[in-house]
């Protein structure tokens, strides 16, 4: 991989799909989703995720918002994508090739796509070698360790062979665990493979161990905040320790009716149309989950008032 670019330190939003009225792709809220989100000062975009309900897109809209992300950003920030949703090893195949092709700069492998939860690794390392004799050679792989339809966490033994090939630069850490993730950067150190943590409460300590930045949900409600604590953590150690636990204490609302309450968040940024979604439909946003959402937005405008419009 000597002649192949090294994928950036830093942000990685877990990206959403803006729908229709009628649940179709929204393309024109998409790229205004793109520039807002290049806007925001991030340092990659991750398409075609858990966030961006990829296990109920078809595989041609998986294919499609893949191309329209490497398109629209235009080499402004690089772009990895999944799209792993299929069952058999000849559904993977192909959608993964047809990935491939999207133009993206690394593709994103789902943990729990190789086995199911009952077997074991030695079943998911040989058909992860299977897997790779059929992708090309000069992209680079990324592992995603998706909650959805259960979590595969990768061991440190399997770890160690992922990174030990060379063909994996990203891994989407889930495992919301401190000292693993210690554990993890020591397996992973000079392979070329970095960690991104999804995790808001370990993600300052992952960072002062070696984490390679932040790929997670709230990328979707405040992305500069976590620019500014990732771009400042050695000039002001301080006060990015101090970002981090508001950032933590903030990070609540992804449990209040994702992706649908981000989806309104940003609606209200004057970013999407909609806020439907094909995962979680929009009637479930409660009055009291708008208000929450509402709520969130003017502690927002506190911290971005501190943290990045006050910045020295």
């Amino acid at each position: 991989m000597d002649n192949i670019k090294m994928i950036p330190s830093g942000v990685w939003p877990t990206m959403l799909t803006p729908f229709t009225e009628e649940n179709r792709v929204d393309w024109v809220s998409l790229e205004r989703l793109i520039e807002w989100y290049i806007d925001q000062g991030v340092h990659g975009l991750f398409a075609v995720c858990q966030s961006s309900e990829m296990f109920h897109l078809s595989l041609e809209e998986r294919a499609g918002i893949a191309a329209f992300v490497a398109q629209i950003s235009d080499g402004r920030v690089p772009v990895v994508a999944s799209g792993h949703t299929g069952e058999s090893f000849d559904e993977q195949t192909k959608e993964l090739q047809t990935m491939a092709d999207t133009g993206i700069d690394a593709l994103v492998l789902i943990s729990n796509r190789l086995v199911s939860e009952q077997e074991g690794d030695d079943l998911f390392q040989q058909r992860l070698e299977m897997l790779l004799a059929e992708l090309p050679s000069d992209l680079p792989l990324g592992f995603y360790e998706c909650p959805f339809p259960y979590k595969r966490l990768l061991n440190p033994k399997l770890l160690e062979y992922i990174s030990g090939t060379g063909r994996f630069q990203f891994l989407k850490d889930t495992c919301c665990d401190a000292e693993e993730i210690k554990r993890r950067l020591e397996v992973i150190q000079g392979s070329g493979m970095k960690l991104f943590n999804a995790n808001t409460a370990t993600l300052w300590e992952s960072i002062g161990c070696g984490a390679s930045g932040y790929s997670g949900i709230m990328a979707n409600f405040h992305p500069s905040l976590y620019v500014r604590l990732w771009e400042q953590r050695d000039q002001e150690p301080e006060l990015c320790e101090e970002l981090a636990a508001f950032l933590t204490v903030t990070s609540w609302i992804e449990k209040q009716g994702y992706p649908v309450n981000a989806k309104y968040h940003l609606m209200l940024e004057g970013i999407v149309n909609h806020t439907n979604s094909r995962v979680n439909p929009a009637a479930r946003l409660s009055g009291t989950a708008r208000r929450e959402v509402e709520q969130f937005r003017i502690v927002n405008d506190i911290l971005l008032k501190r943290y990045v419009s006050g910045a020295r």
